[in-house]
């Protein structure tokens, strides 16, 4: 990797632990703290929350039809997800070890806090459960992938690729067959992770 990508990456890492501060800072305004992956509400905030609750009954009679109509169709998608997280685990159960690739830690992807709101009733928490399941799946079978190519085939594509994964801008250069059998045994995996 060129010089001036890696300041580039470094400039993006800065952005990122400055926008850490900053996300620390708005939650302070909300009053909530999070301690062991648990957040905690301030007193009064909660019963806010609570004021603010849509009962059941009126969020069904208020709910747009398409939504009523399409929610079957999207709790459907359960199974293939379902599938897809039980092959995923078992794939890199037995294939991680054996490419000395360690294995993503399946909890750092999947968080249900949402569904701790008092705000939320209880439709309302099952939707943001199903959503948070679904996406850390997406983020899990993600990081799956980003390191089996990473072992695999840590090649740029010729052309720019659209939210690559975090591990990509670390792969060879498109066309630099030079480095890439230079490299081709040393398959490197670092501190990233651990997160």
């Amino acid at each position: 990797m060129n010089k001036q990508i890696s300041q580039l990456i470094d400039k993006i890492r800065k952005l990122e632990g400055d926008l850490e501060v900053e996300l620390a800072k708005h939650q302070a305004e909300l009053s909530f703290t999070i301690k062991n992956r648990k957040v905690i509400f301030e007193e009064e905030v909660v019963r806010r929350h609570k004021a603010l609750k849509t009962g059941l009954v009126k969020y069904v009679l208020h709910a747009r039809l398409r939504n009523l109509l399409t929610a079957p169709l999207i709790y459907s998608l359960s199974v293939p997800l379902l599938l897809l997280d039980l092959t995923v685990s078992i794939y890199q159960a037995i294939c991680f070890p054996a490419y000395g690739i360690k294995r993503v830690k399946r909890s750092n992807y999947f968080i249900y806090d949402r569904t701790h709101l008092a705000y939320l009733n209880i439709l309302e928490k099952i939707n943001c459960a199903y959503c948070s399941y679904a996406n850390g799946l997406i983020a899990y079978v993600r990081e799956i992938a980003a390191r089996t190519e990473q072992y695999w085939c840590p090649i740029k594509h010729a052309e720019r690729i659209r939210a690559a994964h975090s591990r990509y801008s670390r792969f060879l250069d498109y066309g630099d067959a030079e480095r890439y059998h230079d490299h081709q045994q040393k398959i490197w995996f670092d501190s990233d992770e651990k997160k």
